[in-house]
């Protein structure tokens, strides 16, 4: 059941994450992971910086309680859950990209708060130590 996919930086999106609390799908019949899945890919297109960065989906991180849900992740570096997106171009795939970009970037995965998007604050959930390390 495993897919094997490149090792470098990559934002790996649930799409099988809720559009709404109350609703999976929006008017389209589209998934919340989806539709966030398909905004990143159109903003990672525009954006030469991300170029590095790979965009991944999967069917459920197990976060539903904190939809719509990605994890960031690069061999040797902190991983990191974020959710609570609402799956749009511009308030949330811009953000998490922009976020990626500085997280590829870094050495060990840990990106200084003054080059957080405004749009990324408070969407942490979980940092993921890499294997055979923990965080400081």
């Amino acid at each position: 059941m495993l897919t094997p996919v490149e090792p470098g930086p990559a934002v790996v999106v649930c799409n099988s994450c809720r559009h709404r609390p109350d609703a999976r799908h929006d008017d389209q019949g589209q998934s919340g992971g989806q539709r966030l899945f398909d905004a990143l890919c159109r903003v990672k297109d525009e954006m030469a910086a991300s170029a590095e960065v790979a965009i991944q989906q999967m069917p459920c991180l197990f976060a539903c309680g904190e939809a719509c849900t990605i994890h960031l992740r690069a061999p040797g570096k902190i991983g990191y859950i974020l959710g609570r997106f609402n799956g749009d171009e511009e308030g949330s795939a811009r953000a998490i990209m922009d976020y990626a970009v500085h997280y590829a970037a870094s050495a060990e995965g840990r990106v200084p708060y003054g080059d957080w998007p405004e749009g990324i604050k408070g969407h942490f959930i979980a940092r993921v130590p890499p294997p055979g390390f923990v965080a400081e």
